[in-house]
């Protein structure tokens, strides 16, 4: 067991103003080991983000023996003790954390939203998929969430976001359609040519931006009657998309793409 004021004198030094002895103090916990874990974790509630950091680097150190703390640190009250202790735990990799960063994605506070969908990304463990999909629907990490599905590249990201597309709920079919183009997947084609025709001008629009990202030339057909939409938004993403895809008004004709 480490000596309480050994450890007290280091928490304190995490306060001081040079960065050196800052570091020398963090890395210094995280040689004490799961003695310093608790105290550490109080300060993730500090008002001053460097002491914040500090401590969660400290606790980083520490490795192991730290995960089931920070696991149990997830549900304090405080929304910076949460933060910090979703940050810890995706800088740890920490496989047995995947499903209560999972439940994280639904907590009240944004910023604890985005470092679970952080952690998920460091440790990139498929059994997120469902629930990143899902967070399409976050206007706070929806573009994090995409890029997650990306880099993750499971095949349910790609079947869960088609499906989606088929929601009868308008903001999944609009996420979907957009992150499908995120994440590039060539199975995404057909069913976001059938999203083009869509009652809701936004998935239309999207489904066609989707389209321009995965550059199959067999979209323009499907996207040429996008130019008489009755949205001005929706015609002028077909006439970009169309332009994007390599189609010439001037020159082709819609039967050279099917």
């Amino acid at each position: 067991m480490a000596d309480p004021g050994r450890i007290e004198q280091l928490l304190a030094a995490l306060r001081d103003e040079s960065e050196e002895l800052r570091n020398h103090a963090a890395a210094s916990l995280g040689q004490i080991g799961i003695s310093a874990v608790s105290r550490l974790i109080e300060l993730f509630a500090d008002d001053d983000s460097v002491i914040r950091e500090a401590a969660t680097n400290a606790v980083v150190q520490i490795g192991e023996p730290a995960v089931a703390p920070l696991i149990e640190a997830l549900t304090d009250e405080e929304w910076a003790v949460r933060e910090q202790a979703a940050s810890a735990l995706g800088k740890l990799k920490a496989p047995q954390a995947v499903e209560p960063l999972i439940a994280a994605l639904k907590d009240k506070d944004g910023g604890v939203r985005t470092a679970a969908v952080w952690a998920l990304e460091r440790i990139g463990d498929t059994r997120a998929v469902p629930a990143l999909v899902e967070c399409l629907m976050d206007h706070t990490v929806r573009e994090d969430a995409a890029r997650v599905l990306k880099k993750i590249g499971d095949s349910r990201a790609t079947m869960a976001l088609i499906e989606g597309l088929r929601s009868a709920n308008w903001i999944v079919r609009r996420h979907a359609a957009e992150a499908l183009g995120k994440i590039g997947d060539a199975r995404g084609f057909e069913p976001l040519v059938e999203a083009l025709t869509d009652e809701d001008w936004l998935v239309r629009r999207n489904a066609a931006e989707s389209l321009a990202r995965l550059g199959d030339r067999r979209a323009i057909q499907a996207v040429l009657p996008l130019l008489e939409d009755e949205n001005e938004m929706v015609r002028d993403t077909a006439e970009g998309v169309l332009a994007s895809l390599g189609w010439d008004p001037a020159s082709s004709t819609p039967e050279a793409y099917n």
